[in-house]
């Protein structure tokens, strides 16, 4: 008899025991899964490429883990009334997941400097005197082929250029607005053979020359560290050496803006050229501009180009290009550089001031904003107004 309820106590404490058991079985499952929750609710976001939206997700999910971890009210409530060593449990999962992403946050912030490191180094591989961009059309194929002709080395000479001289040249040009246009294919063509353009993402058209300026100068920034950035027209004729030489001059100042500077009428009227629709933002009618480099061709230093890129988005665009860049250094503590050798006329002038030795680095006609049949005319300038032809070669920039 006393064996019989011996077993059968065995029996029912072993049985009481497998219920127990099962019942934390079930439990602990339940935390299981409610940490997995958690876990997924608070990771569940996307992190953006540059790592800041995780960067910024990671902290302030650590702040809320450890909020959670020490509030115990909060606490009970995610486990139900749970007894002690329950809500111990759960405590210590959610601290767990608090290292976790505290570890992650720190591998982030080693993958950042790393990545920042590797930038850096790449950048400095090559600095750069000027970067030319050189503003065209899709119509313009013979305006190109003749500064090709003339002012712009090819091939070999090209390369030489950017490597021994730190000067980088470019045909600037967007896209079309119908992409597979024959235009398109026409310059995919020319860029094959010649291999000088800057494509910029922007849609060519004439009124839209301000957002190209703006556009062209971050896109060049962003590519290439360089002293300074200059635009010029492809109907306009160029002496390098005079351009490195003059730009050298200036490369200890901050903030410089350089060019022919003017202060024209603000035209009101409609259908002239150059009208400007926003006339009165300058006051009355009859105003004029404030002082801005003529358009055909000027220079900025890398800071103000840098400014352009990190502001693009909120730069005011007005009619003319070359009144839109002026805008946007109004109010900066800018140096404005007037030098007439950037604006010298066609022959005479030019062929005058090259026998004097005083060679202009660029040479156009004001009547035309450039070159007047510059096809037919760029050759005959460069052979007149063209500096000496080692004058680039010898020059130390």
């Amino acid at each position: 008899m006393s064996m019989k309820n011996k077993v059968g106590g065995t029996g029912l404490d072993f049985a009481s025991r497998y219920v127990l058991l099962k019942k934390w079985a079930f439990f602990l499952c339940f935390v299981c899964f409610s940490a997995a929750m958690l876990f997924t609710n608070r990771m569940g976001i996307v992190p953006m490429a540059n790592g800041v939206a995780l960067k910024s997700t990671i902290s302030h999910q650590r702040m809320e883990l450890k909020s959670e971890s020490y509030d115990p009210e909060f606490a009970k409530t995610k486990a139900f009334g749970a007894r002690p060593e329950e809500f111990s449990r759960s405590q210590l999962s959610i601290q767990t997941l608090a290292k976790n992403i505290i570890d992650l946050e720190k591998k982030l912030a080693a993958v950042t400097i790393s990545h920042t490191s590797a930038s850096n180094d790449s950048t400095s591989k090559r600095k750069y005197l000027v970067v030319v961009g050189i503003n065209t059309a899709f119509t313009s194929r013979k305006r190109r082929d003749s500064v090709r002709a003339t002012w712009l080395p090819q091939g070999e000479k090209r390369k030489k250029l950017e490597e021994e001289k730190g000067i980088i040249i470019r045909f600037v040009i967007g896209r079309s607005a119908n992409p597979g246009s024959k235009l398109n294919k026409m310059l995919d063509d020319e860029e094959r053979e010649h291999g000088d353009f800057l494509r910029l993402n922007h849609v060519e058209g004439y009124l839209e020359l301000s957002a190209k300026t703006k556009t062209y100068f971050a896109t060049a920034v962003s590519l290439w560290d360089a002293e300074f950035y200059v635009k010029v027209d492809d109907d306009i004729h160029v002496n390098l050496a005079a351009l490195g030489t003059t730009l050298v001059r200036h490369r200890n100042k901050p903030r410089v803006y350089i060019g022919c500077m003017k202060s024209g009428p603000v035209l009101s009227k409609k259908g002239v050229k150059y009208h400007e629709p926003e006339y009165l933002r300058f006051g009355d009618e009859g105003n004029k501009y404030f002082r801005h480099a003529t358009g055909q061709l000027y220079g900025i230093s890398k800071d103000l180009a840098t400014y352009i890129l990190q502001n693009q988005d909120v730069l005011h665009k007005y009619a003319n290009e070359d009144v839109s860049l002026g805008s946007w250094f109004v109010g900066l503590d800018v140096e404005q550089v007037d030098d007439k050798k950037l604006c010298c006329s066609t022959p005479p002038d030019c062929e005058r001031k090259a026998l004097g030795g005083e060679v202009c680095v660029a040479s156009f006609d004001w009547r035309c904003s450039g070159i007047c049949n510059s096809v037919e005319r760029m050759s005959e300038v460069h052979q007149k107004c063209a500096e000496n032809e080692t004058s680039l070669w010898s020059s130390s920039f």
